[in-house]
């Protein structure tokens, strides 16, 4: 054991809760998957056990890879990966409506090889270590509107444009979150809120045109959109209703205890209870104890994260801390609140918990990243004596 724990490098705590969530993955998973067998007619449960562990060894794989790369570097590969990553929801959109019944919008085949990638979460994490490499930059910077808008705004409204269409409430999550480190970098409130209003206004424009010309916009989801929340917020009858009235059951079912794990009798009815309603499912079959862990576990992850960020001492290490670090969490709690119908559907999964490999594989290599950063941290005596040597390195040179 002490030989493993040789080769795991910064926080071991998070590392900790990281593998923990893990392996909590595996029992939802496999029980839930028999859905997929049974109801979508694929595969085995065994067969997607399997594929469900790969995943989770592949993104573990990555963490402990991604530990020993300097942070950064990270900023500098997304200022490369942007272009790139604006080409690939281009693609994506370009190539239909749909593949094998998927929204094409939000997945892109990989020619010749059968292999499928959402690009959308991809882009997420690229444009917010993008944007806290830029704050960085310029934090020493007299920013105006003008010197900020090919540079900054420009990226933040392309990625956002190709995404919301198709997966609206990956859109507004990403709007929200580079929102929220524009505040905490201290970017200009006026900028700030100049911002905010034209996006505000971008989407309001976008969603009343999609409403009143439907003829012209056979692609985005906003009819979809409004049905939910017209759902939610008026009961009105529907699909919606059917996936909330299951979870809500399966919730209450649990209990306290829950009824043991592979026993969920609503695994069988409830849509995507591998994914976006898999936290229904923990709760039916774990009970409060079980799901309550679940969101301990959360808890203390965004624990980790936000200590790391206060004690790296570089200002882009704390802000790409924040910027890959608190839209797990946020995800985590968006796709609980959904399930206990606090909030519409939104088609989030539940992070290192649902079944599937491109936002699980985001989400080890967002956690790598932080892990890359808690390496560098240093204590106040190392830090003291490094400004030592700076200061006496100064004194030599003008000597």
């Amino acid at each position: 054991m002490k030989s493993i724990l040789n080769y795991i490098q910064g926080d071991k705590s998070l590392w900790a809760a990281i593998f923990i969530l893990s392996l909590c993955s595996f029992l939802p998973v496999y029980s839930a998957s028999s859905n997929l067998q049974y109801i979508v007619g694929s595969g085995t449960t065994t067969q997607h056990f399997i594929k469900h562990a790969s995943f989770i060894v592949v993104g573990l794989l990555m963490v402990f890879g991604l530990q020993k790369i300097n942070y950064k570097y990270f900023g500098a590969f997304a200022v490369i990966a942007i272009p790139f990553t604006i080409i690939a929801l281009i693609a994506t959109i370009v190539q239909g409506t749909t593949i094998e019944g998927a929204s094409a919008s939000r997945w892109l085949k990989i020619p010749g090889t059968g292999i499928g990638f959402q690009t959308s979460v991809f882009a997420a994490v690229f444009l917010m270590i993008y944007v806290a490499r830029y704050l960085t930059k310029n934090r020493e910077t007299k920013i105006t509107l003008s010197n900020s808008i090919l540079p900054l705004c420009l990226p933040i409204f392309l990625i956002v444009a190709l995404i919301l269409p198709e997966n609206g409430s990956m859109g507004l999550l990403i709007t929200l979150m580079v929102l929220m480190l524009l505040v905490i970098a201290g970017y200009p409130f006026r900028i700030l809120l100049i911002l905010s209003v034209f996006i505000i206004a971008s989407i309001t424009i976008f969603i009343v045109l999609t409403l009143s010309f439907p003829e012209k916009f056979e692609g985005p989801r906003v009819e979809t959109w409004k049905n939910r929340v017209e759902r939610f917020t008026n009961n009105k009858p529907g699909v919606e209703d059917y996936q909330v009235m299951n979870a809500k059951a399966a919730i209450v079912v649990g209990g306290v205890t829950g009824v043991g794990f592979g026993k969920s009798s609503f695994k069988q009815v409830l849509p995507q209870s591998t994914n976006d309603f898999i936290f229904a499912i923990v709760v039916e079959e774990g009970g409060l104890l079980f799901s309550g862990f679940l969101i301990f576990l959360y808890l203390f992850i965004l624990f980790r994260i936000i200590r790391i960020a206060t004690k790296i001492h570089t200002h882009f290490g704390t802000l790409l801390v924040i910027a890959v670090g608190i839209p797990i969490i946020t995800q985590a709690f968006l796709n609980m609140a959904v399930a206990v119908n606090l909030l519409p559907v939104t088609g989030q999964p539940l992070p290192l918990i649902s079944y599937g490999g491109t936002s699980m594989w985001v989400t080890y290599i967002a956690l790598g990243i932080i892990i890359s950063v808690s390496t560098q941290i240093k204590s106040e005596e190392e830090l003291a004596q490094e400004k030592k040597k700076q200061s006496e390195a100064v004194i030599e040179d003008i000597a």
